[in-house]
Formats: structure tokens, sequence, C-alpha cells
């Protein structure tokens, strides 16, 4: 039986050693059911996995596999039947609705295959929406270095009906990044766009931690888009069943195979 634990332990405390990075994320025996009785669905299976500061982690799986019900108690969406999850050294559990919406509006950055941009508001507002709804300033260096990078200058009196679909979503992956979050959740995010701006998404993405330090969490099942990763976490049925370092889209798509995806 392959063990249903996934931690990267040794890993995690010699990054430490070393940068002083910690882990961002982890779940620790999380499960999720939905329905009851005979017609009770295992979303997730006592799943226990650690996501480091500044590194890019992909969770991948067929449909049905829990990928995206992970990702949703990770970041606060959802909430688990057992176990824990955590922000840091935030459990989740312990927190009230209000608490919990607090801490995804003031420590996480989310993009979604739907790009959620307000159609009254223009590019930059539509990216300072988060900080605005907080009553933070917005960092004007950082907000610069982010709209740089996704090439958004020109395009910051804009609303979203007047953005093509790649420039919809760099808005949505800025809005994401410009309150520096200690996580960026990321569910399908290059699942509506074509390959050209998908690559330049996750591109931008891969820099981001690299250059930036930021912490990403991708559910996806392109094995393409997997390869930016620096680390792949399979879950079958609910249940995380490998992991992957330094992915290549070959020995991704070897993984799949393998476990039948």
């Amino acid at each position: 039986m392959i063990p249903n634990t996934l931690t990267s332990t040794t890993r995690n405390q010699a990054r430490a050693g070393s940068t002083g990075r910690q882990v961002a994320a982890r779940v620790e025996q999380a499960t999720k059911t939905y329905g009851s009785g005979t017609a009770a669905v295992v979303a997730l299976d006592a799943v226990t996995v650690d996501f480091n500061v500044g590194n890019f982690t992909a969770i991948m799986g067929p449909s049905g596999s829990g990928k995206s019900t992970l990702l949703h108690c990770l970041a606060g969406l959802d909430r688990l039947a057992s176990g824990r999850a955590f922000i840091g050294e935030r459990d989740l559990a312990g927190l009230s609705d209000r608490q919990l919406a607090l801490l995804r509006r003031d420590r996480l950055g989310f993009i979604f295959q739907a790009f959620n941009l307000l159609p009254v508001l223009t590019g930059r507002e539509n990216i300072t929406l988060p900080c605005d709804l907080a009553g933070r300033k917005v960092d004007g260096a950082w907000f610069e270095e982010v709209i740089n990078r996704l090439g958004l200058e020109d395009r910051l009196s804009h609303r979203p009906h007047e953005l093509s679909g790649g420039e919809q979503q760099r808005v949505a992956v800025a809005r994401a990044l410009v309150s520096k979050p200690e996580v960026v959740f990321a569910d399908e995010p290059t699942g509506a766009l074509d390959s050209r701006t998908g690559a330049q998404l996750l591109g931008f993405l891969r820099s981001a931690v690299d250059e930036l330090e930021q912490t990403v969490v991708m559910v996806t099942h392109d094995p393409v888009a997997a390869a930016y990763a620096d680390r792949v976490v399979f879950l079958t049925d609910g249940r995380a069943v490998e992991e992957l370092q330094s992915p290549t889209r070959e020995s991704v798509l070897e993984t799949m195979k393998r476990l039948g995806d």
C-alpha cells in the first residue's frame, strides 16, 4: 500500500537551515466527505501534505480525485470534515467564517479559471481591490514591479470588456500578487487560455517563485503546466499517492500513466 502521507520534512529542514524558509501551508489527516450514508462521497481521505515557502507545487489527478477540494480546504474556501489545515502556523479549524474571510483577503492570493473581474472597474481598480477593501495602502514600487513584469502598463485604464482574454487573466494574476500574499492558490489557471497565453502566465508564476520568493500551489490536469512546478503531488480517489520532484512533461506523463490517470 502506498502511504497517504507526503511531506517534505527533510527538505524543509535543509532549506530552513540554509535560507530560513518554512512551510507556508499544510494539511494533516485532511478528510472531506460530501453527502451521507450510502450516498456519501469521500473527496479527501486522510491526506497529509505540506507546501514550502518559495516553492511552486502542482496538484494533479483524474477528475474526482480531490485535487480542487484539497486546494479549497487549504485556502479556507471550504472546511474539512476532520483533520487540520494550516496557513503558516494558523490553524484554520479554529477560525470563524469572518476570520477566514479576513485571512483570505489579507494573506492569500487566488487565480481561477474564471477571471472574476468586476466589469465596472478599470484594470488598475480590479488589481488594487483587495488592498482597497482591507483599507491598506498599495505598495507603489511593488505594484509597478508586478505590472511591468506582466506587461500591463498600457492596459490599466481599460475595463475588462476592453481587454483580451490573456490581458484579463494577467490582471487577475496581478490582483493576486499585488497584496504580497503568503500563498497564491491557482485552480486550473490556464484552462480558458490558448497555449501561448497559458505559457506566458505559467512563465510569470515561475519567475514570481524564482525571483520574488512567491509560494504557489496550483491545481492542473495539464502535464505541460505541471512541468513549470518544482514538485507535483498526485491524488487518486481522495488520497495522496505519489510525489514527483523537478518534474518534466515526460516524467509527469509517465507517472500519470503508471497511476492509471
